[in-house]
């Protein structure tokens, strides 16, 4: 019962439901930029390339036979698998960014020091007064 207390306490932790979330708007996001790589993005280069599609380029180490599938290298694949890892990259740079300049200008800004407590404001009209006697 105990292993059961503790897996509970670790599941149910900010940081742990936290990093939940992030993975599963993360996989949601890499959805949206594969279908913007696959469906926004490739096809205009593909045109300007003279109408390649990047996702049927492969090479063909072996051919199909009646008994086995033809063996592939399928290059284009990966070009569009790096294609979307370069643009999530290049927005997660600019949510990190954008982030990092927050934090730069809350630093920046001047911190106020906390009024003295009353405790404080006593012993100082003291000290003054100490020091007007001597």
């Amino acid at each position: 019962m105990k292993m059961i207390k503790e897996f509970k306490e670790f599941a149910m932790k900010g940081n742990v439901v936290d990093m939940a979330i992030g993975i599963i708007i993360g996989a949601a996001f890499g959805k949206i930029v594969s279908s913007l790589v696959a469906d926004v993005i490739m096809p205009p280069i593909g045109v300007i390339l003279g109408g390649v599609d990047f996702s049927n380029l492969a090479i063909t180490i072996k051919h199909a036979t009646v008994n086995s599938p033809a063996v592939v290298i399928g290059y284009g694949r990966f070009i569009q698998t790096l294609v979307d890892f370069i643009i999530i990259a290049f927005a997660l740079f600019f949510v990190v960014r954008a982030i990092n300049s927050l934090k730069k200008k809350q630093e920046e800004a001047p911190q106020v020091p906390p009024a003295p407590s009353k405790e404080e404001q006593l012993l100082a009209e003291i000290r003054d007064l100490l020091k007007t006697r001597v």
